[in-house]
């Protein structure tokens, strides 16, 4: 009989490490708390509106397309999707608008245009971003940062010539500025730190990476939503054997003599030869391996922020507005200062509206959009949530009033709320955190949880918050590195 691998958790790691394991010939069980596949990337429907209820940004679609090639099936068979012409609007209170174009011209013509800046400071900072992405991804993404032979490689001696231009030792602000004569550039390219839930202004430089993702290799949207990447992967991994238990909350993976050996629900024991945690690492340790050896290094790093997302449906259209918007603060320095170092909102927060009934017009009614309305705030520490939640709706609902020239209120007709408290308790995301640990120090790569155990052996990791990060691409990742490790 084929050896049997338990999987604690169904988020996108969890699913695509069931495809991963089925393929190499395992007999894969996979058992998660909520009564749904996907963790994060979830849904959410409310009187004739649907809302991808977590990650809304498509990166690097290869990683999804190789999990069904993988399983010998043509990718464009099973799931579809297609690459935006404009990554996002962005938006300020003196009523600059600016278009990010895919096309790497238009959008050098719509920065010179729109902001009189220079056009080539564009064309450099996406050559900056490629350069690190050709240094870091064979490193940082595709291996695990814990063997040994990640370090003594060719392509890694070829980077640690490079070290320099990579971004190390200065933040992503001060590379920002340096390159940028034009505050509002700084602040767009600023943002890329919120995609892994950092502070621009500490976040090590290196994370200019990441326009590279969106810009020179392309944002994209799936034709049914960004639910369909779990719906597909999820569909594709029962097609191979995965047994799913849902409603069945996993209370502890059992080691003995060093080894995973299974986990239990109950008085029940479920016995197998591998164990893949997909739940995030800080709560796993508290909870499910609360007797085993505790990383506390790595258990004590600060959190990355959490999120605050109004589901609004909206009834009326906005032809200004489509599948990504950004609505910026005038001071960014202070929002990030309120959000990692007072642990509250500003009055005046960044606002990200991402209206996916843009490109599929089943998601709202006629003449109606779906608006996932969302600010990054700080992780739940304790924080008067209900207080602070009323405060932000009411301060979201004037900035996108004054800026649009409307009345939001009187146009929204269904409305649900997801904070740090329900992020956590739907999730198990420590403290509502979305990334895990932040990335707010040069080191803090190195600070990440590996795709193994050390101490047990058979007991594996995958998810958002252990190597490589968090977001669609790096879970899948982390999920090819830890099933590489696997004999």
């Amino acid at each position: 009989m084929s050896k049997k691998v338990i999987i604690v958790g169904s988020g996108i790691a969890g699913i695509a490490s069931a495809i991963r394991m089925a393929v190499k010939g395992f007999q894969v069980e996979v058992f998660e708390a909520n009564s749904y596949p996907g963790g994060k990337l979830s849904e959410i429907e409310i009187e004739g509106y649907r809302f991808d209820a977590g990650p809304s940004l498509f990166t690097l679609p290869e990683q999804v397309e190789e999990l069904f090639r993988l399983a010998g099936k043509d990718p464009q068979d099973h799931f579809d999707y297609l690459k935006l012409p404009v990554a996002c609007h962005y938006f300020w209170e003196d009523g600059t608008r600016i278009h990010a174009y895919a096309d790497l011209d238009k959008f050098a013509d719509e920065v010179e245009s729109k902001l009189s800046a220079s056009g080539n400071s564009i064309r450099k900072a996406l050559e900056d971003s490629a350069f690190i992405y050709d240094h870091l991804s064979p490193l940082f993404m595709h291996r695990s940062l814990h063997k040994l032979d990640t370090w003594t490689n060719p392509q890694a001696l070829k980077s640690y010539l490079k070290m320099g231009k990579l971004g190390i030792f200065s933040t992503m602000n001060e590379a920002n500025e340096k390159l940028f004569g034009n505050p509002k550039l700084v602040q767009l390219f600023n943002r890329y730190a919120t995609y892994n839930g950092s502070n621009p202004y500490e976040t090590p430089a290196t994370l200019n990476i990441i326009p590279h993702l969106e810009f020179n290799i392309g944002a994209f949207f799936p034709k049914k939503g960004m639910h369909d990447i779990t719906q597909s992967l999820f569909k594709l991994s029962k097609e191979l054997g995965v047994k799913y238990h849902f409603g069945e909350k996993v209370e502890e993976i059992l080691v003995e003599n060093g080894n995973a050996i299974g986990i239990r629900l109950g008085d029940q024991i479920h016995h197998g030869d591998l164990v893949i945690n997909n739940m995030d690492m800080v709560n796993a340790y508290k909870t499910i391996l609360k007797k085993q050896k505790q990383p506390k290094l790595l258990l004590n790093q600060p959190k990355s922020s959490s999120a605050l997302i109004f589901y609004w449906g909206v009834k009326r259209n906005f032809a200004e507005l489509d599948l990504h918007n950004i609505f910026f603060s005038d001071n960014y320095l202070e929002e990030f200062d309120h959000i990692f170092k007072r642990g509250t909102i500003t009055s005046d927060p960044t606002v990200y509206v991402n209206i996916t009934s843009v490109y599929k017009p089943d998601d709202a009614p006629e003449d109606s959009m779906n608006w996932f309305t969302m600010i990054n705030v700080p992780n739940n520490q304790g924080q008067d949530w209900d207080k602070m939640v009323a405060e932000a709706r009411k301060n979201i609902i004037h900035k996108l009033n004054r800026i649009l020239k409307t009345d939001i209120e009187s146009l929204i007709e269904v409305e649900e709320i997801l904070d740090p408290r329900t992020i956590e308790s739907k999730t198990s995301s420590a403290q509502g955190a979305l990334y895990g640990n932040s990335s707010n120090n040069k080191f803090a790569a190195f600070l990440r949880h590996a795709n193994y155990s050390s101490s047990i052996k058979n007991l594996y990791f995958c998810g958002g918050s252990v190597h490589p990060g968090g977001g669609i691409p790096l879970c899948l990742l982390s999920a090819k590195i830890m099933t590489e490790m696997v004999e």
